[in-house]
Parts: C-alpha cells; sequence; structure tokens
C-alpha cells in the first residue's frame, strides 16, 4: 500500500491540496492503480503492436459544408453583457504604466 507520505508527494507535484481525511482514500486508490499496472507488467506483450486505439477508425471526419450561423441577436442574448455587438468580458491583462 502507498504511504501517506507518497500522496502528500504526488499532490504537491500536483499542486493539490489534500485534506487528512483524503489521504487513505487516495492511497487506497493509487496503490489499486499499481497493483493493476503490476498485472499487465506480467503480461508477455512482445508481439503486442502499440495502438492509440482499439478498434481501426475511418471516416472519422465529417464533411466541412457551409451551412448557416444562428443569427448574431439570439447568440448575444446568451451571454451576460454586450458591447458594440459582442460580448464584453473583463481584462485579462492590465496596461502597464
Amino acid at each position: 500500500m502507498i504511504s501517506h507520505d507518497d500522496v502528500l508527494y504526488v499532490a504537491r507535484l500536483a499542486r493539490l491540496k489534500l485534506a487528512a481525511e483524503e489521504l487513505d482514500r487516495y492511497a487506497a486508490q493509487l496503490s489499486s492503480i499499481l497493483n493493476h499496472i503490476d498485472k499487465i507488467s506480467e503480461l508477455d506483450l512482445a508481439k503486442v503492436e502499440p495502438t492509440s486505439h482499439v478498434i481501426g477508425l475511418s471516416n472519422v471526419f465529417r464533411e466541412d459544408k457551409s451551412r448557416p450561423s444562428l443569427p448574431q441577436a439570439e447568440i448575444l442574448a446568451n451571454g451576460p453583457e454586450v458591447e458594440r455587438g459582442a460580448f464584453r468580458v473583463p481584462p485579462i491583462l492590465e496596461a502597464e504604466e
């Protein structure tokens, strides 16, 4: 089983703050994951080709067809604040003085 120190170390790497009551749960979950990985490592996978999908994919892209969009007024009605035909949002960068 993974120790609480290991869980805290991984949490720190992920920049997560964990409550004390979460340590047991995450230690058990991480231990379970590592046990599954150990089981997989016991398999002879030398002849197994690496794959990104378990089934073959074909024609995964739809045809790119032009179609009419929604009216601007209808789209802007969903925003909290509108200014000059666009959504008004707070600035994310402050101007330097």
